[in-house]
């Protein structure tokens, strides 16, 4: 498209977005076949198998359907995130992904979510898969975080993972006995589990202690864009830079080369400071097997055309690990 509309120019273009999204959302869902077309459809997204999971190379995040932008210190985002995806915009999310080849979303534990998410599997009929991690407190006993993965697990939910706020907290403490411990709970109840984390700490202490993780969720994004931080300020400035969730983007390279287990990478726009043509190919020629992208429905067709792209031309050096 000539012109392009993503979240990184969301806030120039949101009332006019706010005006034009449903239709521009209709008319990008009747000119998509479904996976059921016959012959000449568009081709789909590439997948990759997590366990028993085939998962789509390109992941919808769920932080824009939680009302959860991470827009720095634009704070009135959040309240217009919220007006914008209502229940019925967060299902025609859900659809379109579908339809572009994107079958999993990866989200947090958020009630009002969580039942738009029933909604679409039972009443709509929806496939999309859910990667859910529960946000319940680790405490030694793990009774309140086995809970939670059983209720997550009764609801359906297709695969489980350590919250990376909660795992980088357990490596800070010398805790890393607890987040096998959580990785067990939900192997234990027969679905795939993985661990997220912010810090690379998480990664290399997990491989260190073979931790059973069948997938690891990790940040991941260069430092090219105008926010970035600058070597010199890389020390001790983790939380006061905003848009920054990868703190040495080569380390993490160089760390997750030799990891064996898949790797979805998650932040790989920078929270929308880069532009999915520059991020998709980046994160894919690094080695992360899959992404996570959150967007809104009228984003959805253009991120998937460019993730298409970039996997039709991806040069490697980290063997696909799914």
């Amino acid at each position: 498209m000539s012109h392009q509309i993503h979240r990184r120019t969301f806030l120039k273009t949101s009332l006019a977005a706010a005006a034009a999204g449903d239709a521009l959302a209709r008319t990008a869902e009747a000119s998509v076949p479904s996976a059921e077309d016959a012959a000449g459809a568009r081709p789909l997204m590439p997948c990759g198998k997590i366990a028993d999971l085939e998962i789509s190379r390109m992941l919808l995040g769920g932080n824009l359907l939680t009302h959860f932008t991470h827009s720095r210190d634009l704070r009135y985002v959040y309240n217009l995130t919220a007006q914008y995806n209502t229940e019925e915009k967060i299902l025609e999310t859900l659809a379109l992904s579908e339809k572009h080849g994107v079958n999993t979303l990866v989200i947090h534990t958020v009630p009002f979510a969580q039942k738009i998410l029933m909604k679409h599997r039972h009443e709509r009929k929806g496939k999309m898969q859910w990667i859910i991690c529960p946000t319940a407190e680790i405490a030694p006993d793990m009774k309140a975080y086995s809970d939670h993965v059983r209720q997550l697990v009764d609801e359906g939910v297709d695969a489980i993972y350590l919250w990376g706020v909660r795992s980088d907290q357990l490596v800070a403490e010398g805790k890393v006995d607890l987040i096998a411990k959580a990785v067990d709970i939900a192997k234990d109840l027969g679905v795939p589990s993985g661990v997220g984390a912010h810090d690379l700490r998480v990664i290399v202490e997990c491989e260190k202690r073979k931790v059973d993780a069948d997938f690891y969720i990790k940040t991941f994004h260069h430092h090219n864009y105008p926010t970035a931080p600058r070597a010199d300020e890389l020390a001790g400035v983790y939380a006061e830079i905003p848009g920054y969730w990868c703190r040495n983007p080569q380390e993490v390279i160089d760390v997750m080369k030799d990891v064996e287990k898949p790797w979805i990478a998650f932040k790989v726009m920078a929270a929308g400071a880069i532009p999915p043509q520059n991020a998709f190919r980046y994160v894919f020629e690094s080695g992360a097997d899959h992404f996570i992208a959150g967007m809104f429905d009228f984003e959805i067709a253009e991120d998937a055309r460019i993730a298409r792209e970039a996997l039709a031309g991806v040069k490697r050096t980290r063997p696909w690990r799914s």
